[in-house]
């Protein structure tokens, strides 16, 4: 089963190009399975349905949210897929088990006042400031992923159309644009920071001072030191970027396919969940401003 747990890893990450933060938890999740396996003393070919439902039972009683014990489900899940289409077993013990139900949240989201003092909270004049803030940046601009982020070669970007290729989950390609703000810190950027650290002519568009590309570890730090500086009030991940990226987009009049497109999201009913938020924001507005609200 770790054999096959392995193999399963690398087709997540050299196949379907997944971000090192959900391979991460692809591998905690397998782990703790075959924890649980082994403690049973169940061997690999006794694995059926009552066995996945006597696991998902320890995780309830270990007191798990919903959404974490649905995140195990759908790890399991794909990993048994994968094990089937493979011929690697004959019968997959996922196909009766459903995800419980999960109370859904509606994403955080920047206001338009701490955006502002985010993005600008580490430019200050240097060469690691310059990279920090265009990263920042580029974070909003686009609203691409993380893991995304990273990924950005130098020859992915169209400088004359302001257009970056991403090559998102599933090794699916789309464009992503970036405004005039954006372009200055870019150019600002490569001018400085990239050709002092760049000396190894890596290809990747973010490094760090020893010109390696820097890592999904790494840009989450960076969101961490802009926020603390900012002094906001709630934690904020790159993924919340995202979410402010969508949800501003809607605000501003954007229509739900185009936010779809940008965001890479496979569905639209994924993207809708933004809708929700903006109209959240003019219940608020309506509430506060009409005089017989």
């Amino acid at each position: 089963m770790k054999e096959w747990m392995l193999k399963f890893l690398e087709v997540l990450e050299f196949e379907k190009h997944y971000s090192d933060y959900t391979i991460l938890n692809y591998r905690d999740d397998l782990e703790d399975f075959m924890i649980f396996l082994k403690e049973q003393n169940i061997p690999d070919e006794d694995i059926d349905y009552t066995t996945i439902r006597e696991y998902l039972n320890r995780l309830y009683e270990k007191k798990y949210s919903n959404k974490t014990i649905s995140r195990h489900i759908s790890s399991l899940r794909s990993f048994f897929k994968y094990l089937k289409k493979n011929h690697y077993i004959q019968t997959n013990p996922m196909t009766l088990i459903s995800n419980p139900k999960t109370e859904k949240k509606l994403p955080k989201v920047v206001s338009y006042q701490d955006l502002e003092m985010i993005l600008t909270a580490l430019d200050d004049g240097t060469s690691l400031g310059d990279r920090n803030t265009f990263i920042l940046e580029l974070l909003y601009a686009t609203g691409i992923r993380v893991g995304e982020l990273v990924s950005i070669r130098l020859s992915d970007i169209d400088r004359k159309n302001r257009e970056i290729r991403i090559l998102g989950k599933g090794n699916k390609e789309r464009l992503v644009l970036y405004g005039p703000r954006c372009e200055q810190l870019l150019d600002r950027y490569l001018k400085k920071a990239y050709l002092e650290w760049n000396q190894k002519g890596v290809d990747y568009l973010l490094l760090g001072v020893r010109g390696n590309r820097i890592n999904e570890r790494q840009v989450r730090q960076i969101v961490d030191d802009a926020v603390m500086k900012a002094g906001t009030k709630f934690h904020i991940s790159p993924h919340v970027l995202r979410h402010t990226f969508a949800t501003h987009m809607l605000n501003e009049g954007a229509d739900l396919r185009s936010v779809q497109q940008l965001l890479g999201h496979e569905s639209l009913s994924t993207t809708t969940i933004y809708t929700h938020v903006s109209n959240e924001r003019l219940r608020n507005v309506y509430l506060h401003t009409h005089p017989r609200a």
